[in-house]
């Protein structure tokens, strides 16, 4: 028995070639060959391909026919000598895979392969003699069919809203319509990984919401419950079940001229596919769902022309952009279809092929993405090529973060500016960076002086037009109870003068040229402590919250200008600045380089906020229950009492107790 498939190192086909060599394992000469359609290009990939399949087996291999061609060809491009041989060896099943199963696809992309490439493959076909067709189509056929759409259902003047939609169809009418050997179509419902291993070859479907389930992981303790909106229904089935139920059902007699739905007999709800990957990452999950608004629930038509409404699409744009979800994903996340199985079960009846439940392999999907297609895998080298001959400024580079960042930074290729009061500790850093092959120039300046930081401003600017980014992490934290604090107005001064007045002087001497430019990311380094508002931290919390509301404004004023402002929300990490504090010997920190990763980070997404779980807990937790916050403070406000430092003492015994050192972990980077 001889084969010729196209797409056979597509996501499908990958795993349908090994089940058609164990069907011609015990065959001998030409029966057993399977032809395989490849540009001439692909060759080499080809060639690779066929030794995974074969593994090793030199004769497992030689069953296996690369033939030239080209989806977008009459004919797919096959040579008349090569077809003329192709029809000597009598292909019984011809596999049409090759198509486009890509909803972000264009208009032309989707015309050229899912419809010419059809009828080129009928062409073919019909040349070499093949005398059976078998056409993987798809549940889009359907378009948004509102219903119980059956196998033998076909045109019934469903929408077809999207070109992936409409091309499907049309290719699914040629192959009805003009194939002249017996066909069999089968109709997939969105394929994800293999069941068994988790494999998947590229983005696409759900797997584009992965990143926002692994962010909410980091964001948000997975106990966490929360209320979303219904989402409608979607089907998802494993690779594997595809391919085992296209090679059984292409070789069961006496069902010609049908088609049939690969999908699951039971449609899910949206909420329950998130939840069920959410608890495989981690993430907090959807306790209650509500009925989407009006707005919603409005024809996509009308949708459409609200959208076109000013500034709306731009919205829109920048929010998807965000998240890292195509427009088109989120336009058709709802299936209104139910997809009939009647007759792909009564065919695999007996066979043992059916749809496992995905909560029972989706650990294997999840895992396989962090391992092999999250984009943060590529976080290193991307922070080398969001900062590689860029300029960056960075204040209280002296040490601490500040220091640790300067080092991450002009370790992936960027010109760090050092800015800091120490003039000894800032050489030291300036040198070390130099000495590894780095570029820093040093830059001593005190932020909370205004001369100072004009000066600044004037001096880099000569030397260095083109300042890319600004890292405003020079500040002073100041832990003492408003008790202790009545004749100590100068800490609310000196506090605001640095975090606050100081940092925007500088953020305002150099937004002009950014704006000018077009181009441009300020960071700000705030504070959890605005997040979660922790007693004896009224001076701190203050200068940082003045920081992030200003930001807040003045970034919406420069979002035209492509210049961008983030938000670090930082938890606590052991610097000089907690060190007189000696309660915090005990409590758990991060280390200044996780901190300057978490900065390098920001640089490479640019995002408007980077958060902890805690930090968010705390935010929504005080915008919900403020009252029950405040008790919760107030016990935190009696375990931690004033340091010695903050009554002016010396106490070299004073440590914290395991009441407060529990107390800190379990509210980790919190500053108490």
């Amino acid at each position: 028995m001889a084969y010729f498939v196209t797409g056979a190192t597509g996501f499908i086909g990958s795993q349908l070639i090994p089940l058609l060599l164990k069907r011609t394992a015990t065959r001998r000469g030409t029966a057993g060959h399977i032809h395989l359609l490849v540009r001439e290009s692909s060759l080499p990939r080809m060639e690779h391909r066929i030794g995974e399949w074969a593994r090793g087996d030199a004769a497992v291999a030689r069953r296996l026919k690369p033939v030239v061609g080209d989806l977008h060809e009459p004919l797919l491009g096959v040579a008349p000598e090569a077809i003329d041989s192709l029809a000597r060896r009598g292909i019984a099943h011809f596999f049409h895979l090759a198509a486009i199963y890509d909803m972000t696809a264009g208009a032309e992309l989707n015309q050229l392969a899912n419809i010419e490439g059809t009828h080129h493959a009928l062409e073919l076909a019909a040349a070499i003699g093949a005398r059976r067709f078998h056409h993987v189509s798809s549940i889009a056929v359907a378009g948004t069919y509102r219903g119980r759409f059956t196998e033998d259902m076909f045109d019934v003047g469903q929408p077809l809203e999207h070109p992936y939609h409409r091309t499907k169809f049309e290719s699914e009418r040629l192959v009805r319509e003009t194939a002249t050997m017996p066909w069999r179509i089968y109709r997939p419902s969105i394929v994800v990984g293999d069941s068994r291993t988790g494999r998947m070859d590229k983005i696409d479907g759900p797997y584009y919401f992965l990143p926002l389930l692994q962010r909410a992981g980091r964001m948000m303790p997975d106990w966490l419950p929360l209320v979303g909106p219904e989402l409608g229904h979607t089907n998802l089935v494993p690779v594997d079940f595809v391919a085992a139920a296209l090679d059984h059902i292409a070789h069961r007699p006496g069902l010609d001229r049908r088609a049939f739905h690969l999908t699951d007999p039971n449609s899910a709800r949206v909420v329950d596919v998130v939840n069920i990957f959410a608890r495989a990452a981690g993430a907090p999950q959807f306790a209650v769902t509500v009925q989407p608004g009006p707005l919603a629930r409005l024809p996509r038509g009308i949708a459409s022309a609200l959208l076109a409404l000013p500034g709306a699409r731009a919205a829109r744009h920048a929010l998807l952009a965000e998240l890292g979800v195509p427009g088109e994903i989120v336009d058709f996340i709802d299936l209104p279809t139910e997809f009939d199985t009647t007759r792909a079960r009564q065919a695999l009846a007996g066979s043992g092929i059916e749809v496992p439940p995905l909560q029972s392999y989706a650990d294997r999907l999840w895992e396989y993405w962090r391992l092999h297609l999250d984009p943060a895998l590529a976080r290193h080298s991307s922070v080398a090529s969001a900062v590689a001959g860029r300029t960056v400024l960075i204040t209280g580079a002296s040490s601490g973060i500040g220091r640790a960042t300067a080092l991450r930074l002009a370790r992936a290729g960027a010109t760090v500016l050092l800015v800091a009061r120490g003039i000894d500790q800032l050489q030291d850093t300036c040198e070390e960076i130099i000495r590894e092959g780095g570029s820093a120039y040093m830059y001593p300046a005190d932020i909370s002086d205004p001369e100072s930081v004009d000066a600044l401003i004037e001096r880099v600017q000569a030397e260095h037009p083109q300042i890319d980014v600004l890292v405003n992490n020079a500040g002073r934290s100041i832990r003492r109870s408003i008790a202790l604090s009545y004749d100590r107005f100068h800490d609310f001064e000196r506090t605001m003068q640095l975090n606050y007045l100081g940092t925007i002087r500088l953020i305002m001497g150099l937004l002009p040229r950014m704006r000018e430019r077009r181009a441009g990311h300020i960071i700000n380094i705030s504070s959890i402590g605005v997040q979660t508002n922790p007693p004896r931290f009224s001076a701190y919390v203050a200068s940082k919250s003045a920081l992030d509301a200003w930001t807040r404004v003045v970034s919406s004023e420069c979002v035209a200008d492509d210049v961008h402002f983030t938000t670090v929300h930082m938890p606590l990490v052991k610097t000089p600045m907690i060190a007189p504090t000696k309660l915090y010997d005990r409590f758990p920190t991060i280390s200044p380089e996780e901190a300057a990763e978490m900065i390098a980070e920001a640089i490479r997404t640019r995002p408007k906020t980077v958060n902890t779980a805690l930090g968010t807990v705390g935010e929504v937790s005080y915008a919900l229950f403020p009252k029950l916050v405040d008790q919760v403070l107030s016990t935190a406000y009696k375990v931690f009492p004033d340091s010695a430092a903050a009554r002016g003492q010396r106490d070299p015994a004073e440590r914290a107790s395991t009441e407060q050192a529990l107390f800190a972990r379990l509210m980790r980077g919190v500053h108490w």
